[in-house]
């Protein structure tokens, strides 16, 4: 009786729950690319030989990775209107969790652009090739490879921590659950049925990671 009343349950909450998961996959995707882009500036800054530069890039990266995303998000969407800066929600969801996530993406990049063997550098530069140009088609393709396991865990974190734009009342999953559960009182099945369906999207993401990770380690190993 329990099973078969959760499973009625879940066929009138389920297409509630799609629509809010459509929205939590568009709030992920664009504030991992915002997050890539942003890290990798913040990245470039830190490793910059102009002092001024790399002081600036340490101090936004600790300043955004010592306030709780929550906090970031509140500031976007509640206080920059007092700036006559108006955003929709969607808009501060995808802005906050993009630069509260652009900290952790400067030191994947940090991290796999250091990890590159610096003879890949002189050897470029002996061939005459300038500094722009050997980051670009030298030393950041290589950087990527190396960075991918913590770039991918990113995005993983980025997926479940979408969940908490929800507070800034973006319709997202976690959002559709929550008005589920407050009108209907079916707590268990509601959110039974929201853990399964980040389970769904997220799982998948991990093995896809894995195979890349796994293609690119046996490129390497190719003579």
């Amino acid at each position: 009786m329990a099973a078969a009343t959760f499973f009625q349950n879940a066929q009138d909450f389920l297409p509630i729950l799609l629509q809010g998961a459509v929205v939590t996959v568009q709030v992920t995707v664009l504030a991992f690319l915002l997050s890539s882009a942003l890290g990798l500036a913040l990245a470039l800054m830190k490793l910059s030989p102009v002092r001024a530069l790399s002081w600036a890039g340490s101090v936004i990266v600790n300043v955004i990775r010592g306030l709780p995303i929550i906090v970031q998000l509140f500031y976007i969407y509640f206080v920059l209107p007092e700036f006559g800066v108006q955003l929709t929600a969607f808009q501060a969801g995808v802005i906050g969790l993009g630069i509260a996530y652009s900290a952790y993406q400067a030191e994947n990049f940090r991290a796999g652009i250091e990890a590159v063997d610096p003879g890949q550098r002189e050897a470029a530069q002996a061939m005459g090739m300038r500094s722009a140009l050997i980051m670009r088609g030298v030393i950041l393709p290589q950087a990527f490879r190396i960075a991918l396991p913590p770039y991918g865990n990113t995005l993983v974190m980025m997926l479940k921590d979408s969940s908490l734009v929800s507070t800034i009342t973006v319709a997202e999953m976690t959002r559709a659950g929550q008005l589920i559960a407050s009108s209907t009182f079916q707590n268990m099945t509601v959110y039974t049925l929201v853990a399964l369906l980040y389970l769904l999207m997220s799982l998948p993401l991990v093995y896809g990671l894995r195979r890349l990770e796994k293609r690119f380690a046996a490129g390497r190993k190719q003579p």
